[in-house]
Order: structure tokens, then sequence, then C-alpha cells
């Protein structure tokens, strides 16, 4: 085995420790959780799993506006949108172009509520990842350090304009790699996000205006990596 492809493997290999754990095949999970209608489903916002006073560098004002307007706001979106489907379905005389305009809505507010949750849950934490967690990540990317600098450059190339970065575990390509998403509906096929950041305006237009590197540095400061470690 040459030099290169030892290398290749063991990046590899750790990068697939880091998710491993945690997957579960699809009939397992369906006996595990209880799987809710397709059709009559109804959301319920998240409360936030922080004190929204605690975080470093990221306003109680802010977060909780980004809470009640942004989040939630997609929460009451997406119900109306699954309710009018469901109306929309029943009516034969609904139009296939109508039908599939709806749902492209679904599909956008369904990404928002998701990410937001995915964002909000792994905020309220120290910022300081275990050693262990280093390692592993650093695997996939040849550092820990080498991973935020990527991580950080794609954030700071959506600032001032909308989208989110995800580190994100991908099952078919077995690969543990940083995405850039230009909206809520732009998510890497099956790819199981790890730590997610939300880099719309409204995330921190409040505290920091255009200054979308402060915010960064706020976000950074404030990773819960124990949650990121139980995505993993």
């Amino acid at each position: 085995m040459s030099e290169s492809t030892r290398r290749d493997f063991i990046q590899g290999t750790a990068a697939l420790s880091v998710l491993s754990a945690a997957a579960l095949p699809l009939a397992a999970a369906a006996e595990s959780t209880k799987m809710n209608s397709a059709f009559d489903y109804q959301h319920s916002p998240v409360a936030l799993p922080f004190d929204a006073k605690a975080l470093k560098g990221i306003s109680e004002k802010l977060i909780q506006s980004h809470w009640e307007n942004n989040y939630s706001g997609a929460v009451k979106a997406l119900n109306l949108v699954r309710g009018r489907l469901t109306q929309a379905l029943g009516d034969q005389n609904t139009p296939p172009y109508v039908y599939n305009g709806l749902k492209r809505e679904q599909l956008f507010r369904t990404g928002s509520v998701v990410l937001h949750e995915l964002y909000f849950a792994n905020l309220g934490g120290d910022g300081k990842a275990s050693a262990d967690l280093r390692t592993r990540i650093g695997g996939a990317f040849g550092s820990f350090d080498a991973w935020e600098s990527e991580f950080r450059k794609i954030a700071q190339g959506l600032g001032g304009g909308s989208g989110w970065v995800i580190l994100g575990y991908n099952e078919q390509l077995k690969v543990l790699e940083n995405y850039w998403m230009a909206d809520h509906a732009t998510a890497p096929a099956w790819t199981r996000p790890l730590l997610v950041l939300d880099m719309y305006e409204h995330a921190y237009q409040m505290d920091y205006g255009a200054a979308a590197a402060k915010y960064i540095d706020a976000f950074f400061a404030n990773i819960n990596w124990e949650s990121v470690a139980k995505r993993a």
C-alpha cells in the first residue's frame, strides 16, 4: 500500500468512525420511534435547549427574536402548508402545478424548521471540542484546524447574504466534509448534519450589523460540542 493510499484509508476510517455509532437501519429506526402521518402531522416548536442569557457574544434579544420570529414562524408556515396540501389533495380539481407549488413550499419550510432546530441545539456550550472529537474530525481534514479554517471561510463567503454551513457525513460517499447551502432546500443528499451554522442575516444583524465575521467568532465560542458528538 502506497503512503498516499495508506493516508487516505486512515482518514476515511477516522471520518467514518465519527458517525458509525449513531447509524441505525431504517427498519430498526421505525421500530424504535413512532412514525407521524405524512398528511396529518403538525409540528410544535422546540424550546431553546439553553439559557438565552448565557450565550457569549449573542444577545438574549437576538436569540429570542430568532427563535420566536424566524424559527417559530417557519413552524407555523410549515403547518399551514401541510393543511393546504391535505385540502388540495382531496380536491380533484387541483391542478398538478398548483399542488407542486405547495410541495416546493413544504420542502423549503421543512428545511428551515429542521435546520433551525439543529442550529439551536448545537449552541449553549463552551466552544471547546473534546480531544477525541478533535482527533476524529481532524482525521478527515488533515487536522482540526484545517476543518475549522474551511468552515469559517465558507461562512464568511455567505456573510451579507443567506444560507447555511454544515459539517456533515455523507452516508453514500462515506465522507465527512463541510457543505455550503444557499437556502433551506439545498441540503446535500443523504448527509447527516453534525454541526449547523445559520448565516442568514437575521441570525446576527441585530447584534453585529454587517460584521458577519464577529458573529462567526461568537458562534464558535458557543458551540455545544457534546451535542455535536451525540449526532456523530
